[in-house]
């Protein structure tokens, strides 16, 4: 989620994991990026569209191949970060993986509940920057419909979720203490959505990032505490029940003046809109 090494290189956090983990894949956990740094458990039945991304063949077993977050915005359609599907984190080209999975219904990563849905397809943003991490979404598209009830609704451009200081929740299965202390259980982090001229200040260039108020939004409290980690990459940022935000980066996990970023959800939406009104378009409609 965050383009960290420990959340203060400033780099994504699914590379950390692809850096740290993979070599060691029998023995320790496969994380992308986590959630919750001064969180706590939850359900998922309190945040069902929270789902997680799977190899067991690129991760290992020891978190059922747990390597980011997604978060399920239709059926079918799932969302995730652009840079959990870098080769260098798969090892292969998305398209190419065998068992990439999504895990959906599911607490604990290593319980029988819910579903593992093979990934039929995946898009990754074409205007993706990975300098800038600009434009950090991918949408993944499943073999089998999740239900109904998995499904967030994602949040317009102006929608008033956006405003800040607004609540809002990220819910994941990343580190929990930005020391790689990663639960296999699910959990989520109290928020709130902050003003873009703070987002700009603690990240004005160099090496802990630009800030990007059009692409990003960022959330979390000015005296630090509550925020995404390592392995929570993808993963959900919501606000009065609708979809604002995922996990992308961010310096360190839970630092004074240093919130997590989050890949703003609006452009999103403004970048699936003209494929949804394609597909609605009415035959011989231009």
């Amino acid at each position: 989620m965050r383009r960290s090494v420990a959340r203060a290189l400033v780099r994504p956090l699914a590379l950390m994991a692809a850096m740290t983990a993979i070599p060691l894949v029998s023995a320790a956990p496969a994380v992308a990026d986590s959630v919750v740094v001064g969180g706590f458990p939850i359900d998922v039945s309190q945040a069902p569209w929270t789902v997680a991304l799977a190899s067991r063949d690129r991760f290992g077993g020891t978190r059922a191949g747990q390597f980011c977050g997604a978060v399920a915005v239709g059926r079918t359609t799932v969302l995730t970060a652009a840079h959990c599907m870098a080769e260098e984190v798969l090892g292969a080209p998305p398209n190419r993986m065998r068992d990439l999975k999504v895990i959906a219904g599911r607490t604990d990563l290593l319980s029988s509940e819910g579903q593992e849905i093979a990934v039929r397809d995946v898009r990754v943003n074409p205007g993706y920057d990975v300098t800038t991490n600009s434009g950090d979404f991918a949408v993944l598209t499943l073999a089998e419909p999740l239900p109904w009830s998995s499904v967030v609704t994602m949040a317009r451009p102006g929608d008033p979720a956006y405003a800040p200081g607004t609540p809002a929740v990220v819910s994941g299965w990343g580190d929990t203490s930005g020391d790689g202390a990663y639960p296999r259980r699910l959990r989520a982090a109290h928020v709130r959505v902050l003003p873009d001229e703070q987002c700009a200040r603690a990240y004005p260039g160099g090496p802990d990032g630009a800030y990007q108020a059009a692409t990003m939004l960022c959330a979390g409290e000015v005296a630090g505490g509550p925020d995404g980690c390592q392995g929570d990459s993808g993963g959900p940022l919501v606000a009065g029940g609708l979809l604002i935000g995922l996990v992308s980066w961010g310096s360190g996990c839970g630092r004074p003046g240093l919130p997590g970023v989050y890949t703003r959800v609006s452009e999103v939406v403004r970048a699936l809109e003209p494929a949804t009104k394609a597909r609605k378009a009415p035959h011989g409609s231009v």
